[in-house]
């Protein structure tokens, strides 16, 4: 189930397998993805619609009035549309972003594909990313979707998430084991 055991991850999980569920018996799994994925852009973008999303003076009929002219203007209907409507309804907003992550992950596991998080010091170029994948296949035995952010606190090398599993090979990680190994030994 949820990764870790807060109320609003739980509450993600299980909306999310619903909607997986419903999506996969109208064998729209991808164009759910899309849409959601669609949706949690503009969350990102702008600051009115996640002061929408986070506030509880809204109330949930104008919380689904809002989200319903959003999802109008942004042409997001059919299951995902619908889906979201019924979370503003029941006044569950809050964990959208929590369900688009979920569902991404339990449509990548259906798929056949684990997801990492990598973060660079720099931009990655496309061959980069193939040569990253194609190792990180090689570990988990499964395609890898990797979602990459540029860190450049990190000064060089890489930190990769794949599910429970981290590897740090960044410069600041190893300067500042160095930097322990030498109060130690002074």
């Amino acid at each position: 189930m949820a990764q870790t055991s807060s109320p609003i991850s739980v509450v993600a999980e299980r909306y999310a397998s619903s909607l997986f569920e419903l999506a996969l018996e109208a064998n729209s799994v991808a164009a759910v993805e899309a849409d959601l994925g669609s949706f949690g852009q503009m969350m990102e973008a702008s600051a009115d619609l996640r002061r929408l999303i986070d506030s509880p003076v809204f109330a949930a009929d104008e919380q689904e009035r809002a989200v319903s002219a959003i999802l109008a203007k942004a042409k997001i209907g059919g299951l995902a549309g619908n889906f979201l409507r019924v979370v503003a309804r029941n006044r569950r907003l809050f964990a959208v972003p929590g369900m688009i992550e979920a569902f991404a992950r339990i449509a990548a596991e259906h798929r056949g594909e684990v997801s990492a998080q990598v973060t660079a010091a720099h931009v990655l170029t496309a061959a980069q990313q193939n040569e990253l994948k194609a190792a990180l296949k090689s570990v988990a035995g499964k395609d890898v979707i990797i979602n990459v952010t540029v860190d450049p606190s990190l000064l060089g090398g890489l930190v990769v998430k794949m599910g429970s599993r981290q590897i740090d090979t960044s410069l600041k990680t190893k300067l500042n084991s160095l930097k322990l190994a030498l109060k130690e030994v002074g």
